[in-house]
Parts: structure tokens; C-alpha cells; sequence
């Protein structure tokens, strides 16, 4: 069982202007596990209606986000310390899906990984993995 709800991570979301411009909401929450969407539109996309890095990177950190509260709970100084983003093909004008999982849980340090996948094709599109400081 998650430490927070989709719902009540959803809440959060809304204090982080960024996260809540782009539109990001958790769909489902589990520990260890978060499911997160980015609805495509035009303020992600390149000219060529391609979905940017820039979203990509902020969609892989609010998932690294959501996970590591899905099992610390709502503490809002957990603060990202490292993202490493591979991008592995373009994402046409399509929504995004993020499916991340907790790699490792310490006292002081939560290491994650997300897959960042083109809603219209199921093709991922990006990998990440990063780590967060828990106070």
C-alpha cells in the first residue's frame, strides 16, 4: 500500500508551477510503483510537434517524485540529487506515460527509474534514472 494517494499526490502537484502548467497528474500510485500522464500539447512540443526534452526531463523528475513519496509519504523537502535521461526516439504529438519504481530506499537517499512511453505507439521514449535526498 502507498504511503500517499494518487489523489492526494495530485494536491501536491498543484503547488509545483511547472508540473501543473504541463499538466502531470498521477493516475495510479502503489509502493515502490507510481503511473504518471503528461497530456501532449502545444506547449510541449518542439516546432516539428515533437514532444521536447525539457518535458521529458520534468515528467521523469515529478514520477521520481511520486515515487519516492508512494513510500516515505508527504514530505515536501524530499529534492531531487541526480537525473540521468536517455532519449531513445522522438515522441510525436501524443500524450506521455511514466511509469516509474524505487531502485532503492535508504535513511537519506532513494535511487528510481523511469520509463517514459508515447501513449499513441506504447514505443518508450525515454529512460531515466535519478536519485532524491530524504530530510
Amino acid at each position: 500500500m502507498a504511503a500517499i494517494t494518487a489523489e492526494t499526490f495530485n494536491e501536491m502537484i498543484r503547488l509545483v508551477p511547472l508540473a501543473h502548467h504541463l499538466g502531470i497528474r498521477a493516475d495510479s500510485l502503489k509502493r515502490g510503483e507510481a503511473r504518471l500522464v503528461m497530456p501532449f500539447g502545444p506547449g510541449l512540443s518542439r516546432p516539428v510537434n515533437v514532444v521536447s526534452g525539457p518535458a521529458l526531463m520534468t515528467l521523469a523528475d515529478v514520477a521520481l517524485w511520486a515515487v519516492v513519496l508512494s513510500a516515505i509519504g508527504p514530505i515536501e523537502m524530499a529534492v531531487t540529487t541526480s537525473m540521468t535521461t536517455n532519449f531513445l526516439r522522438k515522441a510525436e504529438g501524443c500524450d506521455i506515460i511514466a511509469e516509474a519504481r524505487l531502485l532503492k530506499l535508504g535513511r537519506r537517499l532513494a535511487v528510481g527509474a523511469m520509463e517514459m512511453v508515447d501513449a499513441g505507439s506504447d514505443e518508450m521514449v525515454a529512460y531515466a534514472t535519478g536519485s532524491y535526498a530524504i530530510p
